[in-house]
């Protein structure tokens, strides 16, 4: 007999009941949780902000390579990113899965413990959500709920000539991570007795595979009083995000290519594959780390953080937006990050 149960040995209601059991609320703010039409939270006088992020099967993850304990904390932790992006503290979410038939109760009890894991590392409250049947593989859609203080929320659109550019962490490390997953996957199918060969790639996988969102650095900058002028989570790569501040704040921006942080392990994939690491850098996306803008007077708050990089200015808008070498070299930027459709 097999040790797996069946989903339709629990039904919708039973599975929910078991999940359940494993949800610890700790925000002040969460009234009522799972196991009523709705959730109610009661933030007080702040501002509510919201974000919704969808991943599915065959598009966003494979399951041939990625553990679903993992899927189960990237799930949280990018929706946890776009709340910290926008200077805000997370406090609850909810999770929409569609299942198809191949999956187990265990299999998603391992999903949930991802998530559980990851709610109680950014200390947020899964409040509630839906399941249902998917013909089409696993479905995962997450809302996360955050709160900030009023006009506190960091905008795209603050960014002002002479700010400084700045990214938190390493850029590039997750494209070269999931190119890693492919070849061995590749090379899995062509030979399914073969070990996959991840020596000294245990980083840059990990960042494919289980990436963490920036709050640390959210915190750090507001015990330090560090308010940016404009924020991004770096999902589709930073020259994309890069773009998309500047539409939104009406300005020009120059980034220097010898600034853009790089990890070592990035740089040897980069290597391997025949890549160019710039390229990774500006164009890889699922990095989820932080762009953001601050007043130039800021500087000597960020210049020695350990893990922030200024890399760049904000310019005026017609200077249109540019990467210059260590020659004083200009090159008007491309965005070539992941596209949607």
């Amino acid at each position: 007999m097999s040790d797996y149960t069946p989903l339709s040995e629990l039904g919708e209601f039973g599975l929910i009941k078991r999940l359940n059991e494993k949800i610890e609320l700790s925000q002040p703010s969460t009234i009522k949780g799972i196991g009523d039409d709705a959730a109610v939270i009661e933030p007080g006088e702040k501002q509510i902000v919201i974000t919704s992020d969808m991943l599915l099967e065959g598009v966003h993850f494979d399951l041939t390579f990625c553990p679903l304990k993992h899927l189960g904390y990237k799930a949280v932790a990018v929706n946890v990113s776009d709340i910290a992006a926008m200077f805000a503290k997370p406090t609850q979410i909810t999770v929409n899965i569609a299942l198809g038939a191949k999956y187990t109760v265990e299999a998603v009890e391992e999903l949930y413990e991802g998530m559980r894991l990851a709610c109680e590392n950014y200390n947020v409250d899964l409040v509630g959500g839906d399941t249902t049947s998917s013909r089409t593989g696993l479905i995962i859609s997450i809302t996360a709920i955050g709160e900030v203080a009023k006009g506190e929320a960091v905008l795209r659109s603050g960014a002002k000539e002479n700010d400084l550019i700045c990214v938190t962490g390493d850029l590039g490390a997750a494209y070269l991570g999931l190119q890693i997953l492919e070849r061995e996957k590749q090379a899995f199918m062509a030979d399914p007795e073969m070990q996959p060969q991840l020596e000294n790639k245990q980083y840059i996988v990990g960042r494919q595979l289980r990436p963490e969102a920036r709050m640390d650095v959210i915190h750090d900058m507001k015990e330090r009083d560090i308010k940016p002028t404009s924020m991004i989570d770096i999902s589709d790569g930073l020259a994309s995000e890069l773009f998309h501040i500047c539409a939104q704040s009406g300005v020009g921006a120059t980034i220097y290519k010898d600034n853009l942080p790089v990890d070592e392990q990035t740089l040897e994939a980069a290597m391997e594959f025949n890549l160019d690491p710039i390229t990774c850098i500006l164009n890889g996306g699922e990095d989820y780390e932080l762009l953001f803008t601050v007043p130039i007077a800021d500087y000597d708050k960020v210049k020695n953080h350990p893990d922030i990089s200024i890399i760049g200015k904000i310019t005026d808008k017609s200077e249109g937006i540019n990467l210059a070498n260590k020659h004083g070299q200009s090159f008007p930027l491309q965005a070539q990050g992941w596209q949607h459709f």
